[in-house]
């Protein structure tokens, strides 16, 4: 079971943080286009945190678009996850709605990634900015095989965050989704 382990903080000077990640690798510029799906009873949100998402993703190189399921999440930082490339974005959202899921939340965001390997793990370090949400935050992840080397995974993205200069301080425990949908509350 793939398992992702993923840190995210809000950085208060994402040029210095910025600055750092391209000391270690060659950024990616992207824009996701987000729409998580449920069932109207929300069955889904309510089990645990569970998510299904399609995300269109535009680069300069082209555009791609992935399916991912996210199971319960194990703590506050890992969560079983599966993904998959979808050749119709158009036709994934008939079969989910078909199936009778609606799109929960949809919201875009601005993302450079950064790949590279530190304290023995590949990491995917993402800077985000969503437009509707004051700030930038810093994703920090690496997945796992299984369950057993989640603590290591867990102490090598502290590590980065360490190396980045940023502390437990800094993270943000509140989900993407909670977020945009507190923003888009009447006020």
């Amino acid at each position: 079971m793939p398992i992702e382990v993923e840190l995210k903080a809000r950085i208060t000077d994402p040029d210095t943080v910025v600055g750092r990640l391209r000391s270690w690798a060659d950024g990616e510029v992207s824009t996701y286009a987000d729409t998580y799906y449920d069932f109207p009873d929300r069955r889904l949100t309510d089990t645990g945190r569970q998510e299904l998402r399609l995300r269109i993703i535009d680069k300069p190189t082209g555009r791609r678009t992935v399916w991912t399921f996210k199971d319960a999440v194990l703590d506050n930082a890992s969560t079983p996850e599966w993904e998959t490339e979808v050749a119709d974005s158009e036709a994934a959202d008939a079969i989910l709605t078909g199936l009778g899921l609606q799109p929960l939340i949809a919201y875009t965001k601005q993302c450079e990634n950064f790949r590279f390997t530190a304290h023995r793990h590949p990491i995917v370090a993402t800077v985000v900015t969503i437009p509707e949400i004051d700030g930038t935050f810093l994703e920090i992840e690496t997945l796992i095989s299984d369950d057993t080397d989640r603590d290591d995974a867990l102490k090598a993205i502290h590590g980065v965050l360490t190396d980045l200069g940023l502390t437990d301080d800094d993270l943000e425990p509140t989900f993407y989704i909670d977020l945009v949908q507190a923003h888009r509350q009447p006020r």
